[in-house]
């Protein structure tokens, strides 16, 4: 049985009308496109913002924004095309899945689950931060014992639960409360542009660009350095160019949301008109509002005075304006409700479109008739990610949610041009422009943004894919679909069985 066997798309389509593993389609456009932005805006605005500048780019972080902007937008492209050809639950899993081979499409499921279960812990520990603050700013004290940093962060734990409860009731009831956190953090987001350019002060601007400084004299190593200049042999610095290209890859980080996207092509009422448009969308609508809060922050506050912590919210009370720190403080704890809910949502169909190929036991992923979701598999991604978040010092993981979205991000630009030559009969209704070109340059725009993320995250997500290779050989190998009863399908002529 080879490892690079493929499931054809034939295949994929069928089994989604399978009545145990039936998602209902529900979403359209403007549901995606509220759906990617209240995931893509969240921890990346309200924290990363002024920790990357402060501590890489200076006020070139703007650079780093459209950096990373640009390697997403190209990868978004390729997401598009595959969203609206393939419209099944799995995201770049099932698009792999049907191009690039079994294998290729496990280290991508896996990749995916640890940056959409991380990413939701993480956020899960920023959220119960800024509900802290919050409170406080209200007059209102939360018992340190229980508090964020403590062996148990309740908040975090009672949001995870919450949500998980919310997600598994049903996906347009979830989009609703959705919309409305969404609408909310806009606001805030606009009024902090809109507040903010009556206190830009054009002078905090020069350096535009700082020079180079090297990393050892605040507090870099070689483990924490990027791995690029480590492995050319230079010294490592922050600022400069150097500082802006690890910049783009850590607020990288802000960008990660238009993929989840594509994990509802499933439950999308018209998947080959509104994925691309929810994707593109999204994506497009973020990085505007994200350079010009970059610009606003950096012109408010000189790059080496912000507040790494809660940049946005201490940017005004630096210039005698706390009560619009509460504001923004209200706003956060709206946005990072909505990241988390939304990454647990693509957690769910990643690994719902997993079981449902048996590389993962099948009866996780089993669908409630009542809810059309899958209950189980819910519950339990729910739960671990509360855990996650409760009791674990994430800290500074960022960088490993980040480095499994890339990976990810790189093997579907690839399977693009593969799938259009083994497959050109498939009907696509949208197209990656100049594609094999863009598509490769989407591959390595995503590779160049790894090879800025430090040595020691690399370590980590090594021993990540290793847990996911001895779990995959162990079981899901000679378990899946297409082992029982798939001989067919590894032809393109295939049908399901």
């Amino acid at each position: 049985m080879s490892i690079m066997r493929t499931k054809t798309i034939e295949q994929s389509i069928a089994e989604t009308d399978e009545a145990e593993f039936h998602l209902k389609r529900r979403l359209s456009a403007v549901d995606l496109t509220v759906f990617g932005i209240g995931v893509i805006i969240g921890a990346g605005i309200f924290t990363l913002t002024g920790r990357a500048a402060q501590a890489y780019a200076g006020p070139a972080i703007v650079i780093s924004f459209a950096a990373a902007a640009l390697a997403c937008g190209l990868a978004a492209l390729c997401y598009a095309e595959f969203a609206s050809t393939v419209p099944v639950a799995g995201s770049a899993y099932t698009f792999s899945y049907a191009t690039l081979g079994e294998i290729v499409a496990w280290i991508i499921g896996w990749d995916l689950l640890l940056e959409m279960m991380l990413g939701a812990s993480v956020v899960a520990q920023g959220w119960s931060q800024y509900f802290v603050v919050f409170l406080k700013r209200i007059g209102i004290t939360w018992p340190e014992s229980i508090a964020p940093g403590a062996t148990f962060d309740a908040p975090a734990f009672l949001l995870v639960i919450v949500l998980t409860a919310l997600v598994a009731y049903g996906i347009k009831e979830s989009l609703r409360v959705n919309l409305v956190l969404v609408a909310l953090k806009l606001f805030v987001v606009l009024f902090v542009i809109v507040a903010g350019l009556a206190y830009v002060n054009t002078a905090n601007y020069a350096p535009f660009i700082p020079d180079p400084v090297p990393a050892a004299t605040v507090g870099g190593d070689w483990l924490t350095s990027p791995l690029i200049q480590v492995i050319s042999g230079f010294s490592p610095t922050t600022y400069g160019w150097g500082g802006i290209f690890a910049g783009a890859s850590i607020v990288f980080f802000a960008y990660i949301g238009f993929d989840v996207v594509a994990t509802t092509a499933e439950e999308a009422e018209n998947p080959q008109r509104d994925l691309p448009i929810g994707i593109i969308a999204s994506l497009v609508i973020c990085t505007i509002l994200y350079i010009a809060v970059a610009l606003v922050i950096t012109g408010m506050v000189h790059y080496d005075h912000i507040n790494p912590q809660a940049a946005l919210a201490t940017a005004f009370e630096d210039v005698g304006k706390p009560a619009y720190a509460t504001l923004i403080a209200a706003g956060a704890v709206a946005g990072l409700c909505t990241v988390v809910m939304t990454l647990m949502i693509g957690a769910t169909r990643v690994m719902f479109a997993m079981c449902r190929d048996w590389l993962l036991p099948s009866s996780w992923g089993r669908t409630n008739a009542k809810t059309g979701t899958p209950v189980k598999l819910t519950i339990a991604i729910g739960t671990t990610v509360a855990f996650v978040a409760a009791f674990t010092p994430i800290g500074n993981l960022e960088q490993m949610v980040n480095i499994g979205t890339l990976t990810a991000f790189i093997l579907v630009s690839l399977a693009v041009p593969v799938l259009r030559k083994k497959r050109p009969d498939l009907k696509r209704s949208f197209t990656v422009p100049l594609s094999p070109v863009l598509p490769v340059l989407s591959a390595l725009a995503c590779l160049w943004l790894t090879l800025n993320l430090s040595v020691e995250t690399w370590f980590r997500f090594l021993i990540w894919m290793a847990l996911g290779f001895f779990i995959y050989f162990g079981y899901s190998h000679r378990s899946a679909r297409l082992a029982k009863h798939g001989h067919a399908a590894e032809h393109d002529d295939a049908h399901t069985h």
